[in-house]
């Protein structure tokens, strides 16, 4: 890659590492259901106006939205609210790839590799090791609730990935569509109207630069980017970039908000991390590496580390060298 292009890509990782900051600050002010409701609807009303829908049906974007968006963005706001740290909370979403390959696994019967067997044995270590720093420091509930966010995710890339080679920014704006009424619905019954009626009324600058970073950097310009360069470059070349989304996620809150994770949450976060690693990418004969996936994230859709719509490349009878062997068709960039 060009060194531009190499720059635009540590570009987009840096707005969606840095996205998780901007969600925290929203919420301090809004509602975690309402503030989803601002926020794709400042991504979806105007880009579907701009955006051919994809050639799906209705009810296939239905689900990849409603697991995609509403479920993985709406848990992970309530976990941000039930004070999840924004920077361990990028980390932790990165364990939806791990969460792919398993339901890939049982419902496409898609057979994972050894490494990639070795790579979900790794996270789960992983996730339990930060279970257990959470547990001696704070209430796991909204751990929980963050690993929930990342299975809904899951399930999305796989829905995403059985409707097969699409335009990703097409399924992230049309699938969206669903997120505002249902998050809004959340937000009446769970919020109350009159939590909803101070929001709206006393809206602080913050939320609403919060809204706008989210909907249009992270999401629109962060995804546009992705897409352009995934256009340009071997996928292999590309998405090596999105695991540098925790480590902006998780620098960005320790120098703007002071975060600081525990020791056993350090130690859980690097067998995560090498967990993910293991799975999504392959050593050559000749010592270079390759990814083992294909993606097409989507924002949301990166915090969109976005949020990222997935989807596989259709098979080739001659792949060429930097092409993907691996039973799988999805990488997981935190999309929000």
């Amino acid at each position: 890659m060009r060194p531009r292009d190499t720059a635009l890509a540590v570009l987009v990782a840096f707005l969606w590492g840095t996205n998780f900051i901007a969600i925290s600050a929203g919420l301090e002010s809004v509602p975690p259901f309402l503030f989803l409701a601002m926020r794709f609807l400042c991504v979806c009303v105007p880009a579907v106006l701009f955006v051919r829908r994809p050639a799906l049906p209705w009810r296939d974007l239905a689900l990849i939205g409603a697991f995609t968006s509403l479920g993985q963005f709406g848990l992970m706001y309530l976990a941000l609210h039930l004070g999840m740290p924004p920077g361990l909370t990028s980390l932790v979403l990165q364990a939806q790839v791990l969460f792919t390959v398993v339901i890939a696994a049982v419902w496409l019967r898609e057979r994972p590799s050894a490494r990639q067997r070795l790579g979900v044995a790794l996270g789960g270590a992983g996730l339990l090791t930060i279970a257990v720093g959470r547990g001696l420091s704070a209430p796991v509930l909204p751990l929980v609730v963050l690993v929930l966010a990342a299975v809904s995710w899951a399930v999305g890339n796989v829905l995403t990935r059985r409707a097969g080679p699409v335009s990703g920014i097409g399924v992230t704006v049309w699938s969206g569509l669903v997120v505002p009424l249902p998050a809004l619905a959340l937000s009446l019954g769970i919020e109350g109207p009159e939590a909803i009626g101070r929001a709206l009324t006393g809206l602080p600058w913050q939320a609403v630069v919060s809204t706008l970073y989210t909907a249009g950097l992270s999401s629109l310009v962060g995804y546009g980017l992705w897409n352009t360069l995934l256009a340009r470059h071997p996928v292999a070349r590309v998405t090596p970039f999105a695991m540098l989304v925790p480590v902006f996620g998780m620098s960005a809150a320790a120098v703007v908000l002071g975060e600081r994770p525990s020791g056993v949450e350090w130690v859980g976060g690097v067998i995560l991390l090498t967990g993910v690693a293991v799975a999504v990418l392959r050593a050559r004969r000749s010592g270079s590496v390759v990814v083992a996936v294909d993606v097409e994230p989507a924002p949301g859709a990166p915090g969109e580390p976005a949020d990222l719509v997935h989807s596989a490349a259709p098979p080739s009878p001659a792949p060429a060298r930097d092409e993907l062997d691996g039973p799988l068709g999805v990488l997981g960039a935190s999309r929000v």
